[in-house]
């Protein structure tokens, strides 16, 4: 049995892609009532869909914010019981993926490796969801989902850009966090993608501007975190990343081939530390010879011709790679999951046609939250659910959100860092992601409060059903890890 009710606080007209009016509630929230069996036993639930306003300094409101907050009923205390605050990317992307493809209690219905099944949009269960240990809310940022700004010339500023992002949504969740009464509970922060670069940013916002403290921020496929890379060191970290994606497409050498992932990419990663990076460092002033030896090594382990790796002054761009590196079948290989295959009009040419894993997940993802939110969590409104919105021109200037993340973590001892990412994503590659641990920590101080963990799968990590149980069972590990015992003093 499902119990709804509708409590609509204030209504106001909104302003939907320059072109018509819609209505929608600016604060609303539908809650209905389930049960799903998770990690092994029944955990009822209530699901709250709502509207909260964003509000401009003046006090006014200037947006309307969606939301998907599940909170486990059967749990008296409260005050002990983490939330878990979860963003996707983009910037632009609603938070559906994480919501029905990662975390939440029900989820679309896909084959064990990741890919649709008809018909689009089933849902069942989540047998791996975390909402057994946390209570999870799900945030679509302006223009997401059903977020909307409220008139049209309301400055785009105020949302569009990194530091505005993270000012604005730091804010939101004050309000939110004290309407459901939840200051005293440990508090988490999950982004994936571009939502790696909101949490981080956030982390410390939330500290400084809201004193709102973490336990835990998790990055799931995080981007450069405005950590410097360019030149020589650009060009290195890819190859891991080239290594494991020629490696599950079998393009490597019958010795490479025949060696584990987990065996094969550290000789891959001391190589790219230790041999390649200076070689690329050294550029015209290289040796013939050495020019030659490390070019062989290079096409040994990115599964590419020596003379294509040479033609490209050992600088291969990831759309070259996913164009070159299965030419000769006629096939290309994708860019967040490189799994996944793609036929293109012609084989010549510099980058594919198009990115094979995103058509299939969006078809797929599509139908679901729409039928979801209407049918299950009874919130029916007209207004169109941005799967993808537009959020340009973004301002991308002045990010510095991995330091700030850095930051917050030396002002909060109790915060710690677990980083997830896919072995095949070329978008935001594993080792870049390793990068960004090291970089952010250049003294060795806070090594003992970040993690990392990878797994045999792309950007979305949870697509796969292995990697959706390890990875769910990997945040447990890490929230019960990040609870501070009663009575512990936040000090080093």
């Amino acid at each position: 049995m499902r119990g709804f009710y509708l409590t609509i606080i204030a209504s106001i007209m909104l302003f939907q892609s320059g072109l018509a009016q819609q209505y929608l509630p600016i604060d609303t929230v539908v809650s209905t009532k389930h049960s799903a069996t998770i990690n092994g036993q029944r955990v009822n639930y209530e699901a709250k869909t709502g509207m909260q306003p964003s509000w401009n300094e003046e006090g006014e409101a200037v947006a309307a914010i969606n939301y998907t907050y599940y909170e486990r009923t059967d749990i008296q205390d409260k005050a002990s019981r983490p939330l878990v605050i979860s963003f996707n990317g983009g910037p632009g992307s609603a938070s559906l993926w994480m919501e029905i493809g990662y975390t939440g209690p029900r989820m679309l219905t896909l084959d064990d490796e990741g890919y649709p099944v008809q018909p689009y949009g089933e849902m069942r269960d989540n047998p791996y969801s975390i909402l057994d240990v946390a209570d999870i809310v799900y945030v679509n940022p302006v223009n997401t989902g059903y977020s909307r700004i409220l008139e049209k010339d309301t400055d785009k500023k105020l949302f569009f850009g990194v530091n505005a992002d993270i000012k604005y949504l730091a804010a939101w969740l004050n309000t939110f966090v004290t309407r459901i009464n939840r200051w005293q509970s440990p508090k988490y922060l999950i982004g994936e993608s571009y939502g790696t670069t909101r949490v981080s940013g956030l982390a410390l916002e939330l500290q400084n501007a809201q004193w709102m403290y973490l336990n835990g921020v998790v990055l799931v496929s995080p981007t450069d975190l405005g950590l410097k890379r360019e030149g020589p060191v650009e060009a290195a970290l890819r190859l891991p990343y080239f290594a494991a994606a020629a490696w599950f497409h079998q393009a490597l050498s019958t010795d490479l081939q025949q060696k584990d992932l987990d065996d094969l990419l550290p000789e891959v990663e001391s190589f790219t530390l230790n041999e390649f990076l200076p070689a690329i460092t050294k550029g015209g002033s290289l040796s013939k010879t050495e020019r030659e030896q490390i070019a062989e090594q290079v096409a040994r382990y990115a599964g590419l011709e020596k003379k294509v790796v040479l033609q490209q002054n050992f600088d291969i761009s990831t759309w070259f790679f996913w164009k070159e590196l299965l030419r000769d079948r006629g096939l290309t290989i994708g860019r967040l999951d490189s799994r996944y295959l793609g036929v293109d009009k012609k084989d010549g040419g510099e980058r594919p046609d198009f990115n094979a894993e995103l058509t299939s997940w969006s078809h797929s993802f599509t139908p679901a939250i729409n039928h979801y939110l209407r049918n299950e969590l009874n919130f029916a409104t007209d207004v169109k659910y941005n799967v993808f919105g537009s959020v340009y021109p973004w301002d991308r200037s002045d990010d510095h959100t991995g330091e700030n993340l850095q930051q917050a973590m030396a002002q909060n001892p109790y915060l710690h860092v677990l980083t997830q990412s896919g072995y095949y994503d070329g978008a935001c590659d594993y080792f870049n992601a390793k990068y960004n641990m090291w970089q952010m920590d250049p003294g060795g101080k806070f090594q003992d409060r970040m993690s990392f963990k990878g797994y045999r799968t792309g950007h979305m990590i949870y697509m796969r059903q292995p990697d959706l149980k390890e990875a769910n069972e990997d945040l447990r590990l890490f929230i019960k890890n990040t609870l501070i015992k009663k009575g512990e003093p936040a000090k080093y």
